[in-house]
């Protein structure tokens, strides 16, 4: 990871303090009171993210260099685009977004994208035979691949992407699991939603990390953000 802009110790007392810690909190459950997340675009597409993993997302890319981005859950394409435009930047590279449904107005609109070029769009559960046998033919030969996990948050979908994903991320890369944050919020946060407090991105995170040795959670960035939704959820590749 790139080092840091401001002092470890620093950072490390922003962490540490307590009354920080409990506006954070307070800001997190107003942010998903009025979907915040839902304010920003990335290139002209709804990114439905928020500017500090924004940032820590482009600093990993530029970071890493990967010549394959794989997504999962691309709902509107702002983060496909964010990938691609990234890519573009360093002059190399492809993102490969897979989702179950999607919609065909935003289909269009990704088509339409002026980096196209560097995506690729796969339609079908994430986690099936036929769409693992296209991602891993896509990512046969590539040097430095990256995932970024966003789609079902539910504990048992998770911990299969991870099962499933995480041996195409090569040494030195990253698995990235948002919304990881649904374990830090009040039970019922999400009513409509299968997943919630103990059911969830984070849960399936630790339990994988049990029976992996190839990642850490990579807890320089936790310790910069403060408005994070993926906490613990930023894993950089250790191992071959």
């Amino acid at each position: 990871m790139s080092v840091a802009t401001q002092p470890l110790d620093q950072l490390a007392a922003m962490q540490a303090d307590e009354e920080l810690k409990e506006l954070r909190r307070k800001m997190l459950l107003a942010m998903l009171n009025y979907r915040y997340s839902f304010n920003f675009t990335w290139f002209g597409r709804p990114i439905i993210q928020i500017p500090d993993d924004i940032m820590a997302v482009q600093e990993i890319v530029l970071d890493v260099k990967p010549d394959l981005i794989i997504e999962t859950g691309i709902a509107h394409g702002g983060t496909l685009s964010l990938y691609a435009s990234l890519l573009e930047l360093l002059g190399e590279g492809e993102v490969v977004g897979v989702d179950i449904d999607i919609r065909p107005h935003n289909l269009e609109a990704i088509r339409q994208h002026p980096l196209y070029k560097r995506m690729r769009v796969i339609q079908g559960p994430s986690t099936s035979d036929e769409v693992m046998e296209k991602v891993r033919a896509l990512a046969r030969g590539k040097k430095r691949v990256m995932v970024s996990l966003d789609s079902d948050h539910t504990h048992a979908h998770v911990l299969k992407e991870l099962q499933l994903y995480s041996p195409l991320v090569t040494k030195g890369s990253y698995l990235l699991v948002f919304d990881t944050v649904i374990e830090d919020l009040p039970p019922g946060s999400f009513p409509d939603r299968a997943w919630d407090k103990g059911n969830n991105p984070k849960t399936a995170v630790w339990e994988f990390l049990q029976n992996s040795d190839r990642f850490v959670i990579d807890l320089d960035i936790d310790q910069k953000l403060l408005t994070s939704v993926a906490p613990d959820g930023y894993l950089r590749c250790v191992k071959d």
